[in-house]
């Protein structure tokens, strides 16, 4: 019995070790098996659907929002007041700066200051800052336009007044001037009035009754006495000349006079030198930085300012600048703001901006944007992203995907329509604008694509393979 039970244990644990390696060749499979039965798939297709739209070709680009003008703040001297830092808001008027004791202030003009302004100065400069004085209320009276006359003098000393300093006069000894040049006009006018008062005639000498031939009397000639001679008459006339050729010279002296005054008065009086006043586009300005510190020579910039409207700023490559023009439509986005704004390009470079760093290298072709509305201050700096429309359709067109166009071997354009019982067709087409991975197609019979027609775009593995195509 013991026998038979250890023959039975034997067979047993063979039948259960052979039923175990059988399960574990079924189950467990070596690399090569996992390969070979992991072959492709079978291959469908993807679709998409005819969609009937407008469709634009855009251009995506990066920017920064800046001011429309930067305008650099040096005049020579030593630092001695900066009552402003960087932020803060510039108004017209403002004083920006004080150097050796010397306002610097801001003014609203488009040209900057190139030359010290001086009475009896005339040009377009000084039409700007009699403008400038008239916006801040300082009257110019009746002076021409672009001519510093007394009225623009009055003016230009309010506004010194206003911003707390004295101006500096055009000339140095400009009252003395004036001083000696009314002094000569008071003697010529003296010397005038003197001519006008005729001198009194010398009293006649004492005559006595004589007998002809007595001692003191002539003796006659007997010969009439000639016209001219020095008779009382003859030295009448002659006195009479003399008057009037000194009444003559004394109103030419006098005229003279009158005319030094009238240049003395003109010259006289404040002037605007060229490192106390900074030209901006627009107001309010902004101070973008502040380089300098009080008691420093001035080296370099002192303040920066920026002004007039924000503007978005961008550099484009080649490819990229031959696809954009003035007036094409922008869409500016800001994603700190989160906002959409409209504008249009405004510039387009045709040369090459050169970059700072490193020498001999570029930056691109410089693009400007402006904003169908103004932007927010708060914009200033930052990067924002460009949409610029470049091409769009006339209206509404049938699109689909760039992916769904192709070229037969006979040069035809088509898209392959697909559908609902999975049979394919060729639709030839004609194609047009392109933008944002979309196409406009017009099929050459109309009737063959339609709004909502599937074409295919591409294959996808694991669906069922395609029937096959019908033409």
């Amino acid at each position: 019995m013991r026998g038979r039970r250890g023959v039975f244990g034997v067979v047993g644990g063979a039948v259960l070790m052979a039923a175990g390696a059988l399960l574990a060749t079924a189950v467990v499979k070596s690399p090569a098996q996992l390969a070979a039965e992991a072959g492709p798939p079978a291959q469908g297709v993807l679709t998409a659907e005819v969609e009937r739209r407008v469709l634009a070709e855009t251009v995506v680009t990066r920017g920064t929002v800046v001011a429309d003008q930067s305008v650099t703040v040096a005049p020579p001297g030593v630092v001695t007041k900066l009552p402003l830092k960087a932020g803060d808001p510039v108004a017209a008027g403002r004083l920006l700066a004080e150097v050796s004791g010397r306002p610097v202030f801001a003014l609203r003009g488009a040209v900057p200051m190139y030359r010290d302004l001086v009475p009896g100065a005339t040009g377009d400069d000084v039409a700007q800052v009699q403008a400038a004085l008239r916006e801040l209320g300082h009257g110019t009276g009746r002076d021409p336009k672009g001519v510093f006359g007394p009225g623009t003098k009055a003016a230009l000393a309010e506004l010194y007044r206003a911003v707390g300093y004295a101006p500096l006069p055009a000339l140095k000894d400009g009252p003395a001037t004036v001083k000696a040049a009314r002094d000569a006009v008071r003697a010529a006018r003296w010397a005038l009035e003197d001519t006008e008062t005729p001198p009194e005639p010398p009293a006649p000498a004492p005559s006595s009754p004589t007998a002809p031939g007595s001692p003191g009397t002539p003796a006659p000639t007997g010969k009439p006495a000639v016209a001219g001679s020095e008779t009382g008459a003859g030295k009448g006339a002659g006195a009479g000349k003399g008057v009037r050729r000194e009444r003559e010279r004394a109103l030419e002296a006098l005229r003279e006079a009158q005319e030094g005054l009238a240049a003395a008065e003109a010259a006289d009086g404040p002037m605007l030198p060229a490192a106390e006043a900074v030209f901006l586009r627009g107001f309010p300005a902004r101070v973008a930085a502040v380089a300098a510190q009080v008691g420093a020579t001035v080296s370099g910039p002192v303040l920066t300012l920026s002004a007039g409207e924000l503007v978005v700023e961008a550099y484009l490559k080649d490819d990229r600048r031959q696809l954009l023009r003035p007036g094409m439509p922008v869409v500016i986005s800001s994603e700190l703001a989160g906002s959409d704004t409209r504008g249009a390009v405004a510039v387009v470079a045709a040369e090459r901006s050169p970059a700072p760093q490193p020498p001999g290298g570029d930056l691109g072709y410089r693009m400007v944007v402006r904003a169908g509305q103004p932007l927010p201050a708060g914009f200033a700096g930052q990067d924002v992203r460009l949409t610029v429309e470049s091409a769009a359709t006339d209206g509404e067109a049938l699109v689909v995907p760039v992916t769904a166009v192709s070229a037969g071997a006979d040069g035809r354009t088509v898209v392959t329509a697909r559908a609902a019982d999975g049979t394919q067709r060729r639709v030839e087409v004609r194609t047009g604008t392109s933008g944002d991975g979309f196409i406009a197609v017009t099929p050459a019979r109309p009737a063959d694509l339609a709004p909502g027609t599937k074409v295919v775009i591409g294959t996808a593995p694991g669906a069922a393979a395609p029937r096959g195509a019908g033409r």
